[in-house]
């Protein structure tokens, strides 16, 4: 425990399975160090949570705060992986209905921080009104918050010189470094359609900008070993306290809950393949791929000649394969449509390639288990993860077309075959298992990232004006 004694944290992320499960990770990480957690979200949400290691269940307190009904929302929805993309501005109004609530658990427990994410806009003025200090943490990386706007008051003032979806295909002129870390033209068209208004009446820039004004630190999912310059880049931009919290890959591998009988059947087929020859698929589970997009990938993935082992998330039903392809691919290939343990089947010894959305936390899992990647990135900073580690050389994008993202089964098939052949793919491989997987896996570097966080944390407690001398400076190694 830190020298000031115990703290109480109070943790309120964003109602979806992307940001609750590596704010638990931090929690647990927090909680370990012998601080007390006050983890809120809905019941629905709790109940849904990977189940807590008993040595941590005394000191992380799992909050429900009932999620107020709104018009439009569908009974149960308490996730925006429970609903289409279109609902989630419903989600974000019932969402912004939890003020009252967290307020008065607040008020009554009296936290000596709060943890909060990017949705509610509304927060930091709640914990200035009670005098708990309020910190930022973004599941996205530094790349991305530096990106997507020079400043919070630019942010919400609109100041932002670019306009266009072409100014946003070049790194914008306050990264001063060399980077190549920008958009493709179609996915700056889709990253421009998610910042508009929706139906919550708030868009999520100014719901960022907000949480990035009010916080009195700013943590970010990362670490100086692989974002140095863009971490420097953030403090020098917000003009606060950054802090890397680590990359926080999961600690408790193969705790992801299911049905033990499905694990055995996939283990199964797993354990008859080669070694590192498995080509693992998953684009998440919030993402819904068009009837061309799931055809194109499954002819690629059969042109490929590969074998692979394909999660394929059909919630409603609607997905429709080719005609024919599962038959074609029996034996060599598994579609499985039921729930998938992702975390144990990377770490098969079989699986040897991810081709993945490039979602932060799955990338992180991949890394993790030393995977090389075939990226196929759509919305928000999909793109970003994407340019970053192919300059990394830890993997591949498929071609798409520049304007409107389209691929074709010959781009998949061609990606795969790169990644597996013998002349560029050793370099994909090697890179992805001695410099990503070694990085990832560091346990001293997600030590001394937390323990930095934490001290801090019990230096400054109940205090908004903290100053940047008491912080980890990002020269430290």
């Amino acid at each position: 425990m830190d020298e000031q004694g115990e703290l109480h944290i109070a943790m309120f992320p964003w109602l979806a399975f992307g940001h609750m499960i590596p704010y638990l990770e931090l929690a647990k990480q927090i909680a370990q160090r012998g601080h007390k957690i006050s983890f809120l979200s809905t019941p629905r949400n709790i109940h849904r949570l990977p189940p807590l290691p008993p040595n941590l269940t005394p000191r992380i307190n799992l909050v429900s705060l009932p999620l107020p009904h709104v018009e439009n929302l569908p009974h149960n929805a308490e996730a925006t992986a429970d609903l289409p993309h279109d609902k989630i501005p419903y989600l974000k109004i019932a969402f912004d209905g939890l003020q009252d609530s967290l307020f008065h658990f607040l008020q009554s427990s009296s936290p000596d921080w709060i943890i909060f994410d990017f949705a509610p806009y509304w927060l930091p003025e709640i914990a200035t009104k009670l005098g708990i200090s309020g910190v930022y943490f973004s599941i996205l990386s530094a790349w991305t918050i530096t990106f997507f706007g020079p400043s919070y008051s630019a942010i919400l003032n609109g100041d932002d010189p670019r306009t266009e979806p072409h100014h946003f295909t070049v790194p914008p002129k306050w990264v001063t470094f060399p980077s190549k870390v920008a958009f493709r033209i179609h996915e700056a068209k889709r990253f421009l359609d998610h910042i508009e208004m929706n139906s919550s009446g708030v868009t999520d820039i100014f719901r960022s900008g907000s949480v990035l004004a009010g916080c009195d630190v700013i943590a970010l999912r990362s670490c100086l070993e692989l974002e140095a310059d863009f971490l420097r880049l953030v403090e020098d931009l917000h003009c606060k306290p950054v802090i890397p919290v680590g990359l926080l890959p999961p600690s408790a591998q193969f705790s992801e809950g299911g049905v033990e009988e499905e694990w055995v059947t996939i283990s199964e087929w797993l354990d008859k393949q080669a070694q590192g020859s498995v080509v693992y698929i998953a684009f998440g589970s919030e993402l819904t791929m068009n009837h061309s997009e799931i055809t194109e990938l499954a002819l690629g993935l059969e042109l490929s000649g590969l074998p692979f082992f394909w999660a394929l998330r059909n919630r409603d039903g609607s997905v429709r394969l080719p005609d024919g392809f599962e038959e074609r691919v029996r034996g060599r290939g598994v579609v499985w449509t039921s729930w998938a343990p992702q975390l144990r089947i990377m770490a098969h010894e079989s699986v040897g390639f991810f081709l993945t959305h490039c979602g932060y936390s799955s990338v992180i899992e991949a890394l993790s288990f030393g995977l090389a990647l075939i990226m196929l990135p759509y919305a928000i900073d999909q793109g970003l993860i994407a340019r970053v580690f192919e300059e990394k050389k830890v993997g591949i994008e498929v071609p798409r077309d520049e304007e409107d993202g389209s691929f074709t089964r010959n781009s998949v098939a061609e990606s795969l075959r790169v990644v597996n052949d013998d002349k560029e793919g050793p370099a994909y491989r090697e890179n992805a298992k001695q410099q990503m997987m070694t990085l990832f896996g560091d346990q001293k570097i997600s030590d001394r990232c937390i323990d930095q966080f934490v001290g801090f944390l019990g230096r400054n407690r109940k205090l908004h004006a903290v100053t940047h001398n008491d912080v980890p400076k990002h020269s430290e190694s």
